[in-house]
């Protein structure tokens, strides 16, 4: 098993997830609504606080576990509705999942 975790514009999600209702036993997902805020070129130095947590963005966190034969198309479905070339589109990651049940199975 592995897990995919994606940060994605929150205006991505709905194609996303209309993607993912295509895929054949798509195991679910997690969706949840994060700030988030990335490397700037120019080192800033904020002058308050305020200033410090203004630069954060609305963003979407999306949490996947699946087996290993999934993440090639799961990721693909990712990166093909929420990439637009732009700085601050998002990013997407796999890890090994050590251990994985579900509640209410046997």
């Amino acid at each position: 098993m592995k897990e995919i975790k994606a940060i994605i514009q929150p205006s991505k999600l709905a194609k996303i997830r209309e993607a993912f209702s295509h895929v054949r036993q798509f195991p679910g997902m997690s969706a949840c609504r994060i700030d988030g805020c990335s490397h700037h070129e120019a080192e800033e130095v904020p002058h308050s606080v305020r200033e410090a947590l203004t630069d954060f963005s609305p963003k979407v966190r999306i949490e996947i576990i699946c087996p290993e034969e999934k993440i090639e198309e799961i990721v693909g479905i990712i990166v093909a509705h929420a990439d637009t070339g732009r700085r601050g589109d998002g990013m997407v990651w796999v890890t090994p999942v050590d251990s994985f049940r579900r509640f209410g199975e046997a």
